[in-house]
């Protein structure tokens, strides 16, 4: 929330409202992650794991409070994720505590998806159940990969056979199961990425998604590559392994709706990052925890103990806010929208006000080589190719006005 206590937005549009509840912990930091993440030997006091329900229960109260002191009621929360880190490093009714929370402050709209993110080490069969219970609908379970080099690689600690045990357990307990993939590990062949997609799709998750492997500044992977311990990734080795994972995917029955996930059936697209690719608002509780409101962006202090002393003060736990300017918003909802399969209206790619037009040829050139499709683009959407989505940056770079 801004850190001066003040809502800087409107009222509140029809549009669904998320939430995002950011669970900072991991048992180890992986060598190649840039995410808020902390072992619980860095941490202490009001930070650590024991009392971390009790803190984001604080949050969850004060963003209420400041809504309706703001005069804006508060809306009713379509989607719910929770995020990290390791959520499920946190007992299961720790989450179903936070979960409660959410509902008395905030309430859950009738048939509301609620996500939990897993890592196959950290959970059992009581663990789904009790989340189930809680109102939990989905679990995204962090695979990553089968093969057990890649994983060394990049520092995972689960075992590969616990991820079987984790998506039977979570589907006896009544939950939806997604598997997180990462492609592109410096030492992985095309052959180990095969095995793993064809492990994953033995399981049979209601959606899959596929991340390129990003080395990212300030992590120990990128040292490494630095160092000239381990290789640089390779773009054409990332397309390859795209094309792939699309293939095999397709073939089995899933059909992409964003750039690197894939869905048994619309009705197992993740609807929470749905709701984040089209631009729609959300409140992020934790530390470090973003949020969007009607253009306005803020987030939280970082650090876990700051976060939980400014709560325990009583004072909101936001760093900063900002803004977005109309350019801004406009780039974004062409950076995003263009993302998904649903696709970007032609007419929205104008700036707002601004009295451009887009020029045919730009669209007409993308069509000739290949990266939207003719079809819907005649009928005036933006949808990306399988060639357009290997070069989506590229395509948003072109279809943005200068």
């Amino acid at each position: 929330m801004p850190p001066d206590g003040v809502l800087p937005f409107g009222p509140l549009g029809p549009e669904p409202f998320s939430a995002y509840v950011h669970i900072p912990f991991c048992r180890v930091r992986c060598g190649y992650c840039d995410f808020n993440t902390y072992t619980a030997t860095e941490l202490g006091g009001g930070a650590n794991q024991s009392n971390y329900a009790q803190t984001l229960r604080r949050e969850i109260a004060l963003a209420a409070r400041m809504m309706h002191d703001g005069d804006a009621s508060l809306p009713t929360l379509r989607t719910v994720f929770f995020g990290g880190g390791t959520p499920t490093l946190l007992p299961a009714r720790d989450l179903a505590a936070i979960l409660t929370a959410l509902r008395e402050e905030w309430e859950l709209a009738p048939g509301a998806e609620v996500t939990t993110e897993a890592n196959p080490d950290s959970v059992d069969a009581a663990t789904f159940k009790t989340l189930k219970a809680a109102g939990f609908t989905r679990v995204s379970i962090g695979m990553q990969s089968s093969d057990p080099a890649v994983l060394a690689t990049l520092e995972r600690t689960h075992n590969p056979e616990n991820v079987g045990k984790a998506v039977r357990w979570a589907r006896d307990a009544g939950l939806d199961v997604s598997l997180d993939l990462i492609y592109g590990t410096p030492g992985e062949s095309l052959d180990s990425w095969r095995r793993s997609l064809g492990d994953a799709l033995e399981l049979a998750p209601d959606h899959v998604s596929a991340y390129a492997l990003i080395v990212e500044e300030g992590t120990k992977l990128a040292a490494q590559v630095r160092r000239g311990e381990v290789p640089d990734i390779d773009d054409d080795d990332h397309a390859d392994k795209y094309v792939l994972a699309d293939e095999l995917l397709s073939a089995a029955g899933y059909t992409w709706y964003e750039v690197s996930n894939w869905a048994r059936s619309a009705a197992h697209e993740s609807q929470h990052n749905l709701a984040y690719w089209r631009g729609y608002n959300w409140w992020g509780f934790g530390p470090g925890a973003h949020s969007h409101i009607n253009g306005v962006r803020w987030w939280n202090v970082k650090h876990p103990t700051a976060y939980a002393g400014k709560l325990e003060n009583g004072d909101t736990p936001g760093a900063g806010y900002e803004k977005l300017t109309p350019d801004q918003a406009h780039m974004e909802q062409v950076l995003l929208r263009s993302r998904i399969r649903e696709g970007l209206p032609i007419a929205k790619l104008a700036r707002p006000g601004s009295g451009d037009t887009v020029d045919p040829g730009v669209i007409a050139g993308l069509i000739a080589r290949g990266l939207i499709d003719p079809q819907r683009a005649l009928a005036g959407t933006i949808e990306l190719t399988l060639q357009g989505r290997l070069l989506a940056d590229a395509v948003v770079h072109e279809l943005l006005p200068t």
